[in-house]
């Protein structure tokens, strides 16, 4: 029973190993986000050119919505006029066609790749010099050339200007001036059957929102009923680190719609291609947003106006995701409709405070319920400490300590099984022909010496959860994404550069084992002892905050079970005097 239960335990570590390794593989070789060209800012504000440029106007669909355009969704922006928008926290291109933004790179954010070396290491760690120079460019979200496709699009249904509609947009570059906050673009559309459009994007200091409006000054005699769309276009492909084996280890891509009744619901892409996708799809409160691994963009409609969700598979396999809005405008008047769009970071915190939910966008996979309090004990302790290492210290040394009556409980029966060996070792030579006998007469001295055979196993089994949840805290949020420790460690939620944690986790692992007592089956001890370097070769590419926490919790797993032992040891010693 106790060689059968470890072999079980072996397995699913096994498992468990090839699973993550595979899904840091996949994550390694997962495309890499297109080079950022360089921009100069020259100016403050975009508005109102005097002409007019004409437009064209598709047929609207079945459903209210234009018809996707088929090839190249990017080749239509090729020939409009841009104007590039910068501010504190983003570069965002603006196009002429449909006023759609089309690229937005976050400036606090950088892209995962540098230029480090051994010989940098051996500066940096006797202080000669500093690191290697960081070559990083900012991490784009939307973009509409290169590998990747992911556009912001709006408009207005019923032939008024929508996405294929050509603004007046001035060419340019601009930049928040310092001490503004807020800098708006102005676009006109050509006038419609005496309507006339003017599509408004603000963009605003320290924040990641853009608002993005339509004011519609309708000078017929009779009511104006329209409908506003708001949505993404994308592509499905994977992000920077999200690609993975098996729907429960990769980290989600794709749209996600919030309500209040429904809550949040993810949405396989793969679903909405088959025309399985399920959420909610009218509704007066909530928001959908095109969800991504650290990152998501998101359209947040006011609460109390009625919206209509929507996503389907366009041609050449893009996607649409958005929203779309009832508008009224009553002969002789004028109106607005709003909708904030977010393309950012998925700071837990800041989005819980922008909209009901939004916080929900962070993946943590299957360990949710262990990863959120996981995390607000670290971001809680972070906030004191101010480094995210000293605080994945900190809080190993708090689970240490919590589950310390446990964890003692568990290294004395280890230790009292390897005082056992001998009398196992000989109860095996004398009942080798019968395995029955010899299991009786194992579990009678296991009762005589009230021991748990399978009290070892604890510490494993205790550890597991909280070692998934911390992987999938340092992997999901973005928080950790490049959040330094100390030394040659300058990305918490990456593999160690120069592999010196997981070899000193190997050697814990190795110590812990000698203090094990030897398997008495010759197979199951050449698997324990291989355990080690199996646990090495893995640890290698998993994020560099989790092997720190696999190490200390190693270190502190030695001392606690060498003095057990020891303390064990010594009792047995008596009695032979």
């Amino acid at each position: 029973m106790q060689m059968d239960f470890k072999r079980l335990l072996l397995m699913v570590i096994f498992a468990f190993s090839v699973i993550m390794l595979w899904e840091k593989w996949t994550a390694y070789n997962a495309p890499k986000q297109a080079p950022v060209a360089a921009q100069s800012a020259v100016g403050t504000q975009i508005g109102n050119a005097p002409a007019p440029v004409s437009s064209g106007a598709s047929a609207p669909a079945s459903n209210g919505l234009p018809e996707a355009a088929t090839g190249n969704p990017g080749s239509v922006y090729a020939a409009a006029a841009k104007a590039v928008i910068k501010t504190d926290k983003m570069i965002a291109t603006v196009s002429a066609k449909g006023g759609d933004i089309i690229r937005v790179e976050l400036t606090q954010h950088k892209t995962s790749e540098d230029g480090r070396s051994w010989m940098n290491l051996l500066k940096t760690v006797f202080g000669q010099a500093a690191q290697a120079q960081d070559n990083r460019k900012n991490f784009v979200v939307l973009q509409e050339q290169g590998d990747h496709f992911y556009v912001a699009k709006s408009g207005l249904t019923g032939g008024l200007p929508d996405q294929d509609t050509v603004f007046d947009l001035k060419a340019g570059e601009y930049s928040l001036a310092e001490g503004q906050n807020d800098l708006q673009v102005r676009m006109n559309a050509p006038a419609v059957n005496g309507v006339t459009v003017t599509k408004v994007l603000t963009f605003h200091r320290d924040s990641y929102l853009i608002d993005v409006s339509y004011e519609i000054q309708n000078a017929n005699t009779s009511a104006l009923n329209t409908t506003a769309y708001f949505k993404f276009v994308r592509d499905n492909k994977p992000t920077e680190h999200s690609a993975g084996f098996f729907g429960g280890v990769s980290s989600f891509t794709g749209p996600a719609v919030y309500t209040e009744e429904k809550k949040f619901q993810k949405i396989d892409f793969d679903k909405i291609a088959k025309n399985e996708a399920k959420y909610v799809n009218s509704a007066e409160d909530g928001w959908i947003a095109m969800v991504q691994h650290y990152f998501v963009s998101a359209w947040l409609p006011k609460n109390g106006v009625k919206r209509d969700f929507f996503t389907r598979k366009i041609p050449n396999d893009f996607f649409d995701a958005g929203v779309m809005l009832p508008v009224a405008v009553a002969a002789g008047q004028k109106t607005s409709v709003d909708v904030p769009l977010y393309v950012g970071p998925q700071e837990q915190r800041k989005l819980e405070k922008i909209a009901p939910g939004f916080n929900l966008v962070v993946d943590y996979g299957w360990v949710t319920i262990i990863a959120v309090p996981l995390f607000w004990l670290l971001s809680t302790i972070y906030g004191f400490v101010g480094n995210w290492g000293w605080a994945i210290i900190i809080v190993t040394l708090l689970i240490k300590a919590a589950f310390f009556p446990l964890s003692a409980a568990s290294y004395k029966s280890m230790a009292k099984m390897k005082t056992l060996m001998p009398r196992m070792k000989a109860l095996q030579d004398r009942y080798k022909d019968d395995k029955m006998k010899l299991n009786q007469a194992m579990m009678e001295m296991y009762k005589t010496e009230k021991v748990n055979p399978m009290g070892g196993c604890l510490p494993i089994l205790i550890q597991m959860p909280v070692f998934i949840a911390l992987y999938w805290v340092l992997l999901g949020v973005v928080e950790m994404r490049q959040a330094p420790w100390e030394m040659w460690i300058t990305d918490l939620s990456v593999k160690d550069p120069y592999f010196v944690l997981p070899i000193i986790m190997g050697i814990t692992m190795l110590v812990q084992t000698k203090l094990n007592p030897t398997p008495p089956d010759p197979v199951q001890a050449k698997v324990m002892m291989l355990m080690p370097i199996m646990f090495t070769f893995m640890f290698l590419w998993f994020p560099s905050g989790l092997v720190l926490y696999w190490v200390l919790n190693n270190v502190l797993s030695i001392a606690q079970q060498w003095y057990v032992t020891r303390m064990i040891e010594r009792g047995e010693a008596k009695p032979a005097k």
